[in-house]
């Protein structure tokens, strides 16, 4: 067990009003075009330069200590600075206010797009969103690359006390390639792929730190401090009944999609497409992977968390009542999370377990991100949806220009192509 002492966090003494949360960050749900990045940036400008209700310090503490939970990172951020500013009532409060803007549009718009006979248009612009996806998934693992080798190989290696030809570079790589491998070619399976890197990795590390060889009772032990770890082990020990009947079909089927999103993804929004594509397209046969690759689109361009992809899903398999539930399960556990362990987010910071178990579970996420591109681009039918793919990779990986343009830009480049008689079907 970690000798580590325990370092609590509490609310701020000078709780903020519900009625300031409820406003402040249902603006910043509104606002919150851009994924992750933009949502911090909001919370930061808004908690520590505009209001000065955190420190700076405390901000970034917060980011990294949320970084360290399986689900959708800025979510549990904006959760979790709600919680500093008037504890659980204003966790909730904040929470939903940021989730529900976000959620309206997307449903909103999944109606539009999943409907029986949308117009030409709709069509042609859900099929050249969705020519963009592929590209946006490998920019996305790309963005995270720089992180994750730091980890693995400086900032984590001096920690440790190990030297940088410790073979850490080389293990890095090899969980890049497992992800890899599992996003592009069994996706339902990547979250055992990610507990199996990361207890590996920490037993290699907590072994290299004891100077003992004995690793597997290292670790063993350990899978009790990774959060990550322990959702995936509940995940496997998931009832029987919820299960099989979770198989059939239907609202519990649903559930059991979104429950996979909210607690079992970790390493960003993007790690769940290889999670939910095999279930909503092959299993359930909810939607086609031309729908898939719309949902993911709808993810990308609405404010919010880009898990709200979930709730497309959820629409496709029972209308807005599946979209609802969807998003219902999928943000549940980011509230249980920062609820439950917000006050001892300091502790579980410095947990070297914790941190080992992250090193090898995090290139795995990234290599996943990046190999979802395959299932993804393979949904491409069109020779035009090539070229449009060819064109977001230049704008996204060659300019490193921003996604919701991409996007945008490529649904407008659709609506063009279908007008002008491209194939869309």
């Amino acid at each position: 067990m970690s000798s580590d002492p325990v370092v609590t966090v509490q609310p701020g003494a000078d709780r903020v009003s519900l009625v300031v949360i409820a406003r402040e960050w249902a603006r910043i749900g509104c606002i919150g075009f851009g994924g992750p990045p933009a949502h911090i940036s909001l919370l930061r400008t808004l908690c520590v330069q505009r209001r000065g209700w955190l420190s700076a310090d405390e901000f970034e503490d917060g980011i990294a200590a949320t970084g360290l939970l399986p689900g959708p990172a800025s979510t549990q951020l904006a959760i979790y600075c709600a919680w500093r500013m008037a504890g659980t009532a204003g966790a909730i409060v904040g929470g939903a206010c940021f989730i529900v803007p976000g959620l309206i549009v997307i449903l909103a718009l999944s109606a539009l797009f999943l409907a029986a006979h949308p117009p030409l248009w709709v069509r042609g612009a859900a099929a050249g969103a969705g020519a963009a996806v592929p590209a946006v998934a490998v920019s996305a693992a790309l963005g995270l690359v720089p992180a994750s080798w730091k980890r693995a190989t400086g900032r984590a290696a001096a920690a440790d006390r190990q030297p940088a030809s410790d073979g850490s570079g080389v293990r890095w790589l090899g969980y890049i390639v497992i992800g890899g491998v599992l996003g592009a070619l069994a996706g339902p399976y990547l979250v055992l792929a990610l507990a199996a890197c990361g207890l590996i990795e920490m037993a290699v590390r907590m072994g290299i730190r004891t100077g003992t060889g004995a690793l597997l009772p290292l670790a063993m032990p350990a899978v009790k401090a990774a959060p990550a770890a322990k959702t995936a082990l509940a995940a496997r020990a998931a009832p029987a009944a919820l299960t099989v009947t979770a198989a059939t079909g239907g609202l519990l089927a649903v559930a059991w999609v979104a429950f996979k999103v909210g607690a079992l993804s970790y390493g960003g929004g993007f790690v769940i497409i290889p999670l939910i594509q095999h279930d909503a397209v092959h299993t359930y046969h909810w939607m086609t992977g031309a729908q898939f690759l719309s949902a993911v689109a709808l993810g990308q361009v609405t404010p919010g968390p880009v898990v709200h992809t979930v709730a497309v899903v959820g629409y496709a398999a029972a209308g807005a009542g599946g979209g609802l539930l969807a998003s219902a399960v999928a943000f549940a556990p980011s509230f249980a999370f920062v609820l439950a362990g917000a006050s001892r987010f300091g502790s579980l910071r410095r947990n070297a377990r914790v941190q080992a178990f992250l090193t090898g579970a995090g290139p795995a996420a990234i290599g996943a991100i990046a190999g979802s591109a395959v299932p993804l681009g393979l949904e491409l039918v069109h020779l035009w949806q090539a070229a449009l793919l060819g064109l977001a990779v230049i704008w996204l990986i060659a300019f490193r220009r921003g996604v919701v343009a991409a996007i945008l830009g490529a649904a407008c480049l659709g609506v063009v192509a279908a007008l002008a008689g491209a194939p869309i079907g």
